[in-house]
């Protein structure tokens, strides 16, 4: 129904009530507003946007969507400010409305989940944000956050929620990433989009594949497969040659249970060989900083059970002298035991263990003092982080079944 039908039919509650102080002053609205939006606040309120370029509030309520044309007395700005203490006076029973100084602290999911219902009602992005990214968001409270304030960071930040993925809202949110990522301009951004959309059940199948080729032209769409689905990539690959032979030695349950052996296996089955494919696409050419440090955070994640050591390595050629030596059993770390176990049962592994060794210690630390000193992004950047990403290109290959 018309806010307008509303506030014919509630004008003589609403005479009454701001007769008795219940409801705030609103004389400094135009009559017509404060009627309309006071009826507004007495309803079942759920969430309130406000188009300030159009000067239209829109409210959503249990029955549907309501909206008023606002008839601004004085100049816009400060109409919608009176607007905004109105709503806030009746919502939290203070004028002040959402603390917009608090913008980092909400962002960071800091928001009390307690408050989270109110704060989609004061019609102010930031605590539109600020209840996205809270820990207590609901499925819920994400449709309403999205009717109020649909874009792109909010979808994102959403479908980070386990509860809004699985939920009826998952699938709405990523719908709308993918129809937005051709428009999409951060490197970041997209990675993060295709990662979540990549979570079960929310894209067709036609869709992912879809999003696959475009990868190969934006690899940074790579980089999202390679963090959501590192053992179920489309990349055909075939397994390394050792791989059935491998899988066949590995009988006692020693063996079974050895992290190395674990892992070794992983990479060198034909999901294992797509996803160092992927990963040597992506070295190949990678757009810019961001993209070279999500795909150094996917890799760091995939080996991490096998990382020999707590510190994190921030030269090269510290880690590759290393790796050398606990796969030659002359150093120790917390995985001597099963890289010697390992090596005593499979004499040929002991280079693909040093490979292994290498790529656990890969992570972000590692291209920091590069990217700390340096704003390069194209040709000039895969320059300046050769020195890394050559070496890494060697034992790639010869986790691929080729010597080094």
């Amino acid at each position: 129904m018309p806010i307008d039908q509303y506030a014919a039919r509630n004008h003589v509650y609403y005479r009454a009530i701001n007769a008795t102080g219940d409801v705030p002053s609103t004389m400094q609205l135009s009559q017509t507003d404060s009627l309309r939006l006071n009826v507004l606040l007495n309803q079942e309120l759920q969430a309130i946007r406000i188009d300030e370029g159009k000067m239209v509030l829109y409210g959503l309520t249990t029955r549907g969507e309501a909206k008023i044309q606002l008839s601004a007395n004085c100049k816009d700005e400060l109409y919608v400010r009176r607007v905004k203490e109105l709503i806030s006076s009746h919502v939290l029973g203070s004028p002040g409305g959402y603390p917009v100084f608090l913008k980092r602290w909400t962002r960071m999911g800091q928001a009390r989940a307690e408050n989270l219902e109110s704060l989609l009602k004061l019609g102010e992005p930031e605590a539109v944000i600020a209840v996205v990214g809270a820990a207590g968001l609901t499925n819920e409270l994400a449709r309403r956050a999205w009717w109020a304030m649909p874009d792109a960071d909010n979808a994102r930040r959403m479908l980070a929620r386990p509860d809004v993925a699985s939920g009826e809202m998952g699938k709405i949110l990523a719908e709308f990433l993918v129809e937005f990522l051709p428009f999409e301009e951060e490197p970041r951004n997209m990675i993060e989009s295709v990662r979540l959309v990549l979570q079960p059940n929310l894209i067709s199948e036609a869709v992912r594949a879809q999003l696959w080729s475009r990868g190969q032209r934006k690899n940074a769409y790579l980089v999202g497969f390679l963090k959501a689905l590192p053992d179920a990539l489309p990349e055909p690959a075939t397994a390394h040659p050792l791989w059935e032979s491998w899988c066949a030695a590995v009988t006692t349950v020693e063996l079974q249970n050895n992290p190395f052996v674990h892992i070794l296996l992983r990479i060198m089955a034909s999901e294992g060989q797509a996803y160092l494919q992927t990963i040597r696409a992506v070295l190949d050419k990678p757009a810019n900083q961001d993209v070279v440090v999500a795909l150094f955070e996917a890799i760091e994640h995939y080996f991490m059970t096998i990382r020999p050591h707590a510190e994190k390595r921030r030269d090269i050629e510290q880690l590759l002298q290393e790796a050398q030596c606990l796969a030659r059993g002359e150093a120790e770390c917390a995985h001597s035991e099963a890289i010697a176990q390992l090596t005593r049962s499979f004499p040929a592994a002991q280079a693909m263990i040093e490979s292994l060794l290498v790529f656990s210690c890969i992570g972000e630390q590692l291209i920091a003092p590069v990217f700390a000193v340096s704003d390069a992004v194209g040709t000039v950047m895969r320059k300046k982080i050769e020195p890394i990403v050559k070496p890494m290109l060697l034992h790639l290959q010869h986790l691929q079944g080729r010597p080094l």
